[in-house]
């Protein structure tokens, strides 16, 4: 029977452990051309002892940008910088994958440059906020992308993909939930074509497909992970048939031989259970957990065989030695909410490991 702290191997790399660090957005992206900081690398590899580490959301390009002062992988100083947190990570012993992340029609123009507009597969405007510069804004219409564009957003990420092996990263992560832009494509409210990209489920999947399909050719079906949140209604989404859509997704997927499916939990234990059969290969998941966080009671979910890892968000976030804490029991810090998005090292990098430092 495995347990979270026995080694794993994940694409031809070793890992420590089976305990996922989360990708969690930070806001902190103060390099020159959103490019993250030397205190980004501190951050990254004092959470070299996860099993994996999957970085922030980080776009694909400038139109992919949703939220403030957040980190791309489009422009030679970005993979400069990551370069230098890619390093310290593996010099700490850790493995790491960079998260390619286009928000699509959650964002607002005033973080965009050039005169951008929010994309997305079809132009309706999500109900809600985002944050900006200037305070909250509501969701504007996004601008819906032609054929032409679905490709070219296409070859964006898998020139990303290709930029993030240059800078170090073990690999890469499509981010295919949270309502970002390949869920826009997969969500029958937010894709509403009615050519081969939208229409039934088979036309709702392709995106995504095509997408995978074209980054795995670029860097490698092993050094590649696709992220799912079925059912999840995060940034105004619904999926009333969640199960034929990723059905239809996961078999198309499958095939292709990626390193990992990494599932964000809805309440749908049932689903995630049929998906894990239907993988092939690594299946990681980050489970529901309404009005809590991930906690060591998750453990228990490898041992079970519901998952091969298991990935931690908030508590890796103020933990950064979460596996010693987790294999001693706790104690735990707590986290504070009020600094996971943008400020300084103040809890970013300042949280005590068991040692006290």
């Amino acid at each position: 029977m495995p347990t979270a702290f026995d080694s794993y191997e994940l694409g031809g790399k070793r890992l420590a452990n089976r305990i996922a660090m989360a990708p969690m957005t930070r806001s902190r992206a103060y390099g020159p051309g959103a490019s993250p900081t030397p205190l980004t690398a501190e951050y990254y590899a004092q959470r070299a002892g996860a099993g994996l580490i999957v970085t922030e959301g980080t776009q694909p390009s400038p139109v992919g940008q949703g939220y403030p002062d957040t980190p791309g992988l489009h422009t030679a100083e970005q993979i400069a910088a990551w370069r230098t947190v890619t390093d310290e990570v593996h010099q700490a012993g850790g493995v790491i994958y960079a998260q390619l992340l286009h928000t699509g029609r959650i964002g607002h123009p005033s973080l965009l440059p050039h005169g951008l507009h929010p994309v997305a597969p079809t132009a309706v405007a999500a109900n809600g906020q985002v944050f900006t510069h200037d305070g909250p804004q509501e969701f504007v219409t996004p601008k819906e992308l032609t054929g032409s564009e679905i490709s070219r957003t296409i070859d964006d990420f898998a020139a990303a993909a290709r930029n993030a092996m240059t800078a170090g990263f073990d690999g890469v992560e499509l981010h295919g939930g949270n309502g970002y832009l390949i869920h826009q494509f997969l969500a029958p409210n937010a894709n509403r074509r009615r050519d081969r990209w939208g229409g039934s489920a088979k036309g709702r999947v392709r995106f995504g497909v095509e997408l995978a399909t074209a980054v795995a050719d670029a860097i490698g079906a092993e050094n590649l992970g696709f992220r799912i949140s079925p059912g999840v209604p995060n940034n105004d989404i619904t999926e009333d048939n969640a199960e034929t859509t990723y059905d239809a997704l996961v078999e198309r997927l499958a095939p292709l031989g990626l390193s990992y499916l990494h599932l964000m939990e809805g309440p749908d234990r049932d689903l995630t259970n049929r998906l894990r059969k239907q993988w092939p290969s690594t299946f990681i998941l980050n489970p529901h957990t309404p009005q809590e966080r991930t906690g060591p009671e998750a453990l228990g979910l490898i041992s079970d065989g519901t998952a091969d890892l298991i990935a931690f968000g908030a508590l890796f976030l103020a933990n950064p030695d979460l596996p010693a804490r987790l294999a001693a029991e706790g104690p735990y810090n707590r986290p504070d909410q009020t600094t996971f998005y943008g400020g300084d090292h103040r809890g970013y990098t300042d949280y005590p490991t068991l040692a006290g430092h």
